[in-house]
């Protein structure tokens, strides 16, 4: 069972300034703040074409609750990185047998645009609903957060 959503912010900051938080670990961190956290190697704290390889898997981030309780993984896999605008990851976590994130930057009049499209193929598919519920909640939680951080003209669209 393939489930698909959608979120989208519309942000006062440059797409320059959003893509130096987005591309890298540590914004991700500060976007998925008090919920939970990712880690990384240090050599990959940033998404670029020179630490990440593209098609294959870059390293298995453990994804902790509350920044201390293991409760996922995610064996980041980029199939596409294009600096300054976007990435396109096809992994796979404990919890899903494909994971799918596209996020985008994109100037816009008075900030830029921030798209997140996220598809899954849940391991279990009886814990779909439950899965792409708590997916759902972790990425309004992560533009709550992207609004917060960077301001914005209009609320998150999902």
């Amino acid at each position: 069972m393939n489930r698909t959503f959608t979120f989208t912010s519309t942000l006062r900051a440059p797409a320059a300034q959003v893509w130096a938080h987005a591309h890298s670990f540590a914004g991700v961190n500060k976007e998925l703040w008090p919920l939970a956290r990712m880690t990384y190697p240090a050599e990959h704290a940033f998404l670029t074409p020179e630490t990440t390889p593209l098609g294959r898997r870059a390293f298995r981030s453990w994804i902790l609750l509350f920044g201390l309780i293991p409760v996922d993984f995610d064996d980041i896999t980029l199939v596409e990185l294009e600096p300054g605008h976007g990435f396109y990851e096809v992994s796979s976590l404990f919890s899903m047998r494909e994971w799918r994130h596209r996020r985008s930057v994109m100037p816009a009049a008075h900030g830029c645009v921030v798209r997140d499209e996220l598809a899954g193929v849940p391991r279990w598919p009886w814990a779909g609903p439950l899965l792409f519920g708590i997916y759902r909640a972790v990425f309004a939680l992560r533009h709550r957060n992207l609004r917060r951080l960077f301001g914005s003209a209009v609320q998150a669209s999902v």
